[in-house]
């Protein structure tokens, strides 16, 4: 049961290009939004779509590859954790941010 202990597994469409940048010496960091879609039906029975927006971080080779092959619009299956930040601006206020650190990512279909 270990393995469940802060899992996370989403499959979605970016909704940008991945954002990459070099950390310390050699390290790649990509960052990208992934849109997931739940569909219900609202009390007349009409068939509605509730979209959300989660916050991908990846690091070394798996930056590499989202770096390499991932494009606005493509649907992936992320896995990874998720990880929560808070920092201070500069009038004191607190801001917090959720975002999922994907550890594997796989290509499943076509652009939109």
């Amino acid at each position: 049961m270990t393995t469940l202990r802060n899992s996370v597994q989403l499959i979605g469409r970016l909704g940008i290009d991945p954002e990459t940048k070099t950390i310390g010496e050699d390290r790649l960091l990509a960052k990208f939004s992934l849109a997931t879609n739940d569909y219900f039906r609202d009390k007349n029975g009409d068939r509605q779509e509730s979209t959300q927006w989660h916050n991908i971080v990846t690091f070394g080779k798996t930056a590499e590859v989202a770096e390499k092959y991932l494009k606005r619009g493509n649907e992936i299956a992320i896995g990874g954790k998720l990880s929560y930040n808070s920092w201070e601006d500069k009038e004191g206020k607190t801001h917090y941010m959720t975002e999922i650190i994907a550890t594997e990512i796989l290509m499943l279909g076509n652009k939109k």
